[in-house]
């Protein structure tokens, strides 16, 4: 009986050391192409929120302007967030924020702008005409900014 024990563990095979190094070596390999892929997904993530809160305060600015005879005066920060508490106008490092809100063109148009957390900025302007501009900076691809506007 312990000779069929010792039989046994001999005849048990492992990996060797070059067959875990080559292992390891592949998965190192894998996750140096794909943790750059990660990293820039968080970007557009972020500068898709900055992009989506512009567009939530151009709404709620001109649901603010319906409930004031029409003129824009009552657009700030704090009456968007009042208006629609999902508009985060707190800057943080972790998602996109409202930045700026207000009147222009003697409260006839108004001017809203969006940042997200890798410095792309959104904004959307209203002028007394009703023309609505959306403009994004840095112009560049990736961001959800490519040509300067949206």
């Amino acid at each position: 009986m312990f000779n069929r024990l010792r039989q046994r563990s001999t005849d048990e095979g492992g990996f060797t050391l070059i067959e875990l190094l080559v292992v390891i070596l592949i998965i190192g390999i894998l996750a140096a192409i794909a943790i750059p892929s990660f990293l820039s997904q968080k970007s557009k993530a972020t500068a898709s929120q900055a992009k989506e809160l512009a567009r939530t305060a151009e709404t709620t600015s001109e649901t603010v302007a319906t409930d004031n005879n029409g003129l824009y005066t009552e657009v700030s920060l704090a009456h968007l967030h009042e208006y629609e508490p999902s508009i985060v106008i707190v800057a943080t490092t972790k998602e996109a924020y409202l930045s700026k809100a207000g009147p222009l063109e003697e409260n006839q148009g108004y001017e809203v702008v969006a940042k997200g957390t890798e410095g792309a900025t959104f904004t959307v302007k209203r002028n007394k005409e009703g023309e609505i501009s959306r403009t994004c900076t840095p112009v560049k691809p990736g961001t959800g900014c490519p040509t300067g506007t949206w």
